[in-house]
Formats: C-alpha cells, sequence, structure tokens
C-alpha cells in the first residue's frame, strides 16, 4: 500500500527538479525525502528517478507514476476540502505556447478571470516541446499549442488555424504588394526568431531560393522582434496573428505552411474534466475567434 505522504514527496521532486527544494516544500529534511522515495521505488520495484549531480530525471516508470499520482493527490484534495465544508476552488494549470501573440493571451486571461470564483489557472508559457514534455510528466493539465494530426500521444482538438507571412515595415518599398517572393528579399536585412517552431522550413524556403540574407538580430522574444520591424530594422517570417501598427503582412510566395492551434491534453486529465472545466470551455469560445 502506497501512503499519501510518498506520493507527495515524488510529486514535489518532479516539480521542483531535485531532492532539497522538494524537501523544503514538503517541510522535511532532504535525507527524510530520499528515504521515502527510496521506499516508494521498492514498493514499485521500479527506479523512478535518474540522478545526476545538476537535476534528477524521471524514468518511463516515474512518468506513468506521475500522471496516476497527479489524479490522486488531487482527489485527495477535493475531498478534503468537501468534508470540511471549504468550497470546493480547483486549480487548472494551463500551458500556453511562447509563439502565440500576447494580445491573444491577455484576451483569454481576462476572459478566464470570470471564472476565478470556481477555478484558478496556473499559467506556464513554453516552447511547444516543452509543453509536450510537462503533459507527459504530468506537469500540465492541458496545453494550448499546435496540434499535429500525426501527435497520437495526447488527446488534443484543434480551435483555430492560420499560416505564417512575411512582417515588414509599412515604409518598405515592397510592402504594397500581397505577395512578396523570397528572391525579392536577397538583398534584405531580417530578423531571426529563434524560438519560431517553423524555423526550419523558413530557412529552407529562402536557401533554395538561394537567398541568403544579413541577419541583423536574432531575438527569443516575438514581442521584440516585432517591434524591431515596427522601427525598421529588418524583416522576418511569422504567424499571421501578430500585428502592430506600421508593420504590414504580405504573403511569402511559396511558403504554404500552416500551424492548427489547439489544446492538448494531459493523461491524468479524464474525459468529464476535459469537456467540464471551465478554462477550457473559455478555451474553446475565445480561440476561434482570434483567428485573423
Amino acid at each position: 500500500m502506497i501512503d499519501r505522504y510518498l506520493l507527495r514527496y515524488f510529486l514535489a521532486v518532479i516539480d521542483h527538479g531535485n531532492f532539497s527544494k522538494a524537501a523544503a516544500q514538503c517541510n522535511v529534511s532532504q535525507p527524510t525525502l530520499s528515504v521515502g522515495i527510496a521506499k516508494l521505488e521498492r514498493l514499485l520495484d521500479r527506479s523512478l528517478f535518474q540522478r545526476s549531480n545538476r537535476r534528477v530525471e524521471l524514468t518511463e516508470a516515474g512518468a506513468r507514476l506521475a500522471v496516476h499520482a497527479r489524479r490522486i493527490e488531487g482527489e485527495f484534495s477535493l475531498a478534503e476540502r468537501a468534508v470540511g465544508a471549504v468550497p470546493v476552488r480547483s486549480t487548472f494549470r494551463l500551458g500556453v505556447l511562447t509563439t502565440m501573440p500576447s494580445a491573444w493571451i491577455a484576451t483569454i486571461v481576462r476572459r478566464c478571470a470570470a471564472h476565478g470564483d470556481v477555478q484558478r489557472v496556473e499559467w506556464v508559457e513554453g516552447r511547444e516541446r516543452e509543453l509536450q514534455e510537462r503533459l507527459r510528466r504530468g506537469r500540465l493539465d492541458a496545453a494550448l499549442t499546435i496540434v499535429r494530426a500525426d501527435d497520437s500521444r495526447f488527446a488534443g482538438e484543434v480551435l483555430m488555424t492560420e499560416g505564417y507571412t512575411l512582417a515588414m515595415p509599412a515604409s518598405h518599398p515592397l510592402a504594397g504588394e500581397a505577395e512578396v517572393a523570397a528572391a525579392a528579399l536577397a538583398d534584405n536585412v531580417m530578423i531571426v526568431r529563434r524560438q519560431c517552431e517553423a524555423l526550419p522550413e523558413t530557412s529552407r524556403h529562402f536557401t533554395s531560393h538561394g537567398v541568403r540574407p544579413f541577419f541583423a538580430a536574432r531575438t527569443t522574444n516575438d514581442d521584440r522582434a516585432l517591434a524591431m520591424v515596427q522601427a525598421g530594422l529588418g524583416v522576418t517570417v511569422m504567424p499571421e496573428g501578430f500585428t502592430a501598427p506600421g508593420v504590414v503582412r504580405p504573403r511569402l510566395a511559396g511558403f504554404d505552411l500552416v500551424r492548427a492551434i489547439g489544446i492538448l491534453h494531459a493523461g491524468h486529465v479524464d474525459a468529464a474534466a476535459r469537456a467540464d472545466a471551465p478554462v477550457l470551455n473559455t478555451l474553446r469560445a475565445v480561440v476561434p475567434t482570434l483567428s485573423p
């Protein structure tokens, strides 16, 4: 039989990435927590963590346990509140893709705030792979991110689609064109969005057309990239949802990549919770209206 405190130790190590911080969260000494994790591993006859000098990583067995441990701990908390006659106010951990426009996120946050009396939302930003890893480990309940048809690891639902177009200053000589060929940008200054999930495809497109521009800036911040375009520094490729005064968004000829934005669900969240969670219903209502 697995005691609850062992699962809490286990989840604390996952959340903090090392034993010392996990012990502090659980208000126990590190040796006590280590003994507890060792006991849990003996009970299950499986190693749950791969230990190194820098941090610990889940084994496959640990990743499988994490899904159930999150669910069990959540049910424990709900039961305690119900018995204590305390109104149940759950916390939903939502991942948000880094390459989504800040204006979209602000709209979603405002709408979600209306449900604050019944459900709190913990917002966790990350790149596509980072969000997928957190979902796999049970560290997120769902993620607003890219939904790929060929990925069956998570249950997903598409809410909208958008393409990738050029972002250039309104003063650019080609700003009046509806579509711009890659070759026409051969002598242009470019801005690289290093966190972009479409960066490999974008690079291949320009290279295949013999375009090797000067890169004036490399950034992982999309708002900053858009501000640089707005200031006239150069041109970049961005999802269509990014807009700003003084920035025009012509199509890049022959570049037809489209991304599907939607919800990926963690394995520990059951179908009923997916259907009823206020934050998810808000996403379903709001995100399709954000499409350019």
